[in-house]
């Protein structure tokens, strides 16, 4: 009973973790077409949030392609992976122990 139920609350906050991202993402994404002023503190903070992993991803992938970089595409979609795998098969032991 206490497993089954810490298992659930951990998958649940894993999928809000993983949800929150996927928005900071989508939003630093939508931002960069306008070109806003890079010393703006939400700007700034999206950039600290965003750039570390799209590195990561940059080091392994080329994610440019005709001037346009897919790397928040792939963070997209590996998260999205991650929140239909992970998540799920927790919540799956979960509901089994």
């Amino acid at each position: 009973m206490i497993l089954s139920t810490l298992l659930s609350a951990i998958a649940n906050i894993l999928h809000m973790v993983i949800t929150v991202y996927i928005w900071v993402i989508i939003v630093s994404a939508l931002l960069s077409w306008v070109k806003p002023d890079p010393y703006n503190q939400i700007v700034q903070l999206l950039w600290r949030l965003t750039e570390p992993v799209y590195a990561l991803i940059r080091r392994f992938i080329p994610t440019i392609f005709g001037g346009i970089d897919l790397a928040p595409l792939i963070v997209l979609l590996a998260l999205e992976f991650l929140d239909q795998f992970l998540v799920r098969l927790l919540l799956g032991f979960a509901s089994s122990v």
